[in-house]
């Protein structure tokens, strides 16, 4: 028979019933092979004296067992494995059930795609400072607000509709909401029907490349973009035509050129901040832009991720604002606004295309959150967001300001960078004869953590030496912190690459 008493192992100081554990590590030694089927199973009383445990527990997992099919009982012959379960062989007889038993790799076949493998680089116990590409400080988000809020409408009997499934379209409320936000913020004229909720702007790139790109279709984006959109064009099917992109933003004159020789599809821009560079599309190329997309009949997916920090002057209107033909796809979202955690964007767009766009969702992701969504109208409409908005701003603004004048102090012999109108990244050129690797390597030590992904910023291999590098996650002390950090790895480079002339 075997040995239940040295290969059942039970935990009293965890959660999960004593029968429940015996039932659990019966049926893994079945599953593995160990107990076949119709092997005998010791009776209550002996199984109970030698495990240590309550004879009515035994009869409990029996029981439990039966239920299931595992075990059946024969009267006056005694309980056995179900004699119809497969045979199994077993792998390894020296390994106890109770031991953690990890799969690495799977036993079928799958399809791969290494073009969304990215570095993932964790805040390690050596670090002191992350290095990120521009991200918002979680730190200053609303909580109070947002808990206040979500706990008025979560215990509200006339909110217990909120539990149940919703439209995919995303909550009602919120879709009023952001018609009126948006309208009166952006300059829209939209209404509830061009509305579309998403988790977060990721999932509006998404739906709108799987809708526009399959087939093969053309996507103009510039020879420096964001990535992850690319790889999500890409993914979709889609074929990425380059073009150049310079201080006025993205070269609508290289569009109209590719627009005469090839059928476009679509034109992905970030036209307020551009990822990465930061630079802001200018008013004469966002008309002609509007014009080649009414001309050449392509939707234009205007991704305006960080548009509510613009700091030099008001925030340009989006191109979804003078969009009079139905050719504009606008995508946002508040993750820059509250935190990273808020997964709540929206996709602005022509009837027609959101009610396919909240279909494609449907199979993807049922339904947002519908209480935090809820909450988030609340919080608009009171204009929670709208204060919120403004305080990171001034303190965002400070920030910038600091982290420019303190680049251009201590490390200006090393990069070169212009100072960003508005966002909450500093678009940085390594001086040519040093290297990002180096950087990266040296600064670990230093207990700086530098995404070592850094040629994702380069999409056409041109070398042009550059990344992000985000300031408003990190308060005044830690951007001191920061590029006296910074000033130290780059010493120690020049020093090293000096002594190796000597």
């Amino acid at each position: 028979m075997f040995p239940f008493k040295n290969n059942i192992i039970l935990d009293r100081d965890t959660h999960r019933n004593l029968y429940l554990q015996l039932c659990d590590q019966i049926i893994g030694y079945i599953k593995s092979g160990k107990l076949l089927p119709s092997s005998k199973l010791p009776g209550s009383r002996s199984l109970a004296e030698d495990l240590n445990i309550h004879r009515k527990t035994v009869i409990a997992a029996y029981d439990e067992l039966m239920a299931q099919g595992w075990i059946k009982t024969i009267p006056a012959k005694g309980t056995f494995v179900t004699s119809t379960l497969p045979i199994i062989n077993p792998k390894n007889f020296n390994l106890n059930f109770s031991e953690s038993k990890t799969n690495n790799t799977s036993n079928f076949s799958f399809k791969t795609k290494l073009n969304l493998e990215r570095i993932w680089v964790s805040k390690s116990e050596n670090t002191s400072i992350k290095i990120d590409e521009g991200i918002p400080d979680h730190r200053l988000a609303p909580i109070e607000e947002i808990a206040k809020t979500y706990r008025n409408i979560a215990k509200k009997s006339y909110h217990i509709d909120l539990f149940k499934y919703g439209s995919t379209y995303g909550n009602q409320d919120l879709r009023k909401a952001l018609v009126t936000y948006l309208n009166q913020t952006r300059g829209l004229t939209i209404t509830v029907d061009n509305v579309l909720i998403t988790r977060g702007s990721q999932m509006g790139i998404y739906l709108a490349s799987q809708l526009l790109l399959h087939s093969k279709n053309k996507i103009i984006v510039g020879n420096t973009n964001y990535m992850t959109a690319d790889n999500t064009f890409e993914d979709a099917g889609g074929i990425i035509e380059q073009v150049p992109v310079d201080e006025q933003g993205i070269n609508t004159y290289s569009i109209e050129n590719l627009c005469k020789s090839k059928k476009i599809t679509a034109v992905y821009v970030t036209s307020h901040h551009h990822h990465p560079t930061t630079v802001t599309l200018s008013a004469e190329r966002r008309m002609h832009l509007l014009q080649l997309a009414q001309q050449y009949n392509f939707a234009i997916i205007e991704d305006d991720y960080d548009y509510d920090f613009h700091y030099s002057n008001a925030p340009i209107l989006p191109l979804a604002s003078n969009d009079y033909y139905g050719n504009v796809i606008y995508i946002g979202g508040f993750t820059k606004i509250i935190a990273p955690a808020m997964r709540i964007g929206y996709l602005i767009a022509p009837k027609d295309f959101i009610d396919e766009a909240s279909r494609l969702r449907r199979i993807i992701d049922r339904q947002g959150d519908m209480i935090l969504e809820q909450t988030l109208a609340r919080m608009i409409t009171n204009g929670d967001v709208q204060r919120h908005c403004n305080k990171v701003l001034k303190i965002y603004k400070t920030r910038r300001d600091l982290f420019c004048s303190l680049l251009e102090q201590q490390l200006k012999e090393y990069l070169d960078f212009t100072i960003p109108n508005g966002g909450m990244a500093v678009w940085v050129l390594l001086n040519k004869k040093y290297n990002w690797d180096d950087v990266c390597t040296e600064a670990k030590k230093t207990g700086l953590e530098l995404n070592p992904d850094w040629r994702r910023y380069d999409n056409n291999n041109s070398g042009h030496n550059g990344i992000r590098i985000g300031f408003a996650s990190l308060n005044e002390e830690e951007i001191h912190e920061m590029i006296t950090g910074l000033e130290t790895v780059f010493l120690r480079i020049s020093n090293d690459k000096t002594s190796a002339y000597d």
